[in-house]
């Protein structure tokens, strides 16, 4: 099979480092899952700060000459299919734009998709009009336990999906954007007819400015009536998926608990009883969308995700907010626009260069 070169710009936590940080034993962070892919050469890196590039540089082998912190210059001289966009969301929209007029191929960009619908908008226009193949690194949609739990939902056994209940959303850009994504992928990514939210703390709302990004309780429901509850409770990542005659619950995709129509009670009540969830092979998420832009190079069809679906992701988050100064008011999907924006003052996070314990 093609092997197909790749560069990271961004080369702090999800760049290169978190996989330090993590107990799972498969590769997490973008390089680290261009390393374990056979579809896919690490051959450059960028950043701003030097001494984290050279870090990066030494752990996966890129040597100085590739190594740039003009991440423009990168792409000019080095021209990697695919481009890994793991810096903050402030400053995506602009590297993904440059990158998707410059000759990538291909981009994978860290979520949240975008610190505005405007950029992500911009964004949407700049990859399609180049015929960009695009993942965003929402990785629950690629990892093997949720496809697992999403053929249970599919094959009918414990009835059609009902609802799925987020009980730890924390952020919204950061953490409640891989659930929203998760709950679109196990419903088909159907589309969403509303979404009604409240915020914990509004306090960071200045003008047209987010200058933190907040958390929130809300509802969404799809126009084929599934609903969606994104809660903030003390279970934490959590997720169940609630179908007609059964349901499954899982922290964090590493546990899951199957329960299964059982014999109805002395009342003739339906009743669920402790089932076993079907076997799969554990594997890395982050490898599995890496060999999906692979295979979508190769073949030209479609990724699982894709940009469409990622901008959709981003209207979600920012029609909590619009629910939030609504009053709680029920906000038609899709969300044409929103004058907030993202923008934050905050230093670069520092990566954990050893592993925990090291």
């Amino acid at each position: 099979m093609k092997r197909y070169s790749a560069a990271v710009i961004g080369c702090s936590r999800m760049g290169g480092f978190i996989d330090n940080e993590s107990r799972r034993r498969f590769p997490l962070s973008h390089a680290a899952g261009y390393e374990a892919s056979d579809r896919a050469d690490l051959v450059a890196c960028s950043d701003l700060r030097a001494d984290v590039m050279e870090r990066f540089g030494a752990r996966y082998g890129i040597p100085k000459e590739r190594q740039y912190l003009d991440y423009e210059q990168m792409l000019a001289k080095e021209r990697p299919d695919i481009v890994s966009v793991a810096t903050q969301p402030e400053h995506r929209a602009e590297i993904v734009i440059h990158a998707a007029d410059h000759g990538a191929r291909a981009i994978y960009a860290e979520k949240p998709f975008a610190p505005s619908l405007a950029d992500a908008d911009a964004m949407v226009e700049a990859v399609e009009r180049n015929g960009v193949v695009f993942n965003m690194g929402t990785n629950r949609r690629w990892d093997p336990g949720y496809d697992a739990l999403k053929a249970l939902i599919d094959g009918g056994e414990i009835g059609g999906l009902q609802s799925i209940i987020i009980y730890d959303a924390s952020t919204l850009f950061n953490m409640s954007s891989h659930w929203l994504d998760i709950a679109l992928r196990l419903n088909d990514d159907r589309p969403v007819a509303w979404v009604q939210g409240t915020l914990l703390d509004d306090s960071m709302i200045d003008g047209d400015r987010l200058r933190e990004e907040p958390s929130a309780h809300g509802i969404a429901q799809f126009e084929d009536g599934v609903t969606v509850y994104v809660l903030q409770t003390a279970r934490r990542v959590e997720l169940e998926a609630v179908c007609e005659t059964g349901a499954v619950t899982t922290t964090n995709g590493q546990d899951w608990q199957l329960r299964a129509g059982g014999d109805p009670d002395e009342k003739g009540r339906s009743t669920l009883r402790p089932a076993s969830f079907p076997a799969f092979e554990p594997g890395s998420s982050t490898v599995a969308l890496i060999d999906d832009i692979a295979h979508a190079l190769d073949t030209g069809e479609p990724t699982r995700g894709g940009v469409r679906l990622a901008r959709r992701n981003a209207e979600l988050v920012f029609g909590f907010i619009e629910s939030h100064l609504r009053g709680g008011a029920r906000v038609p999907m899709p969300l044409a626009t929103h004058p907030l924006t993202l923008r934050r003052d905050r230093a670069p996070r520092q990566p954990t260069y050893e592993p925990a314990g090291h």
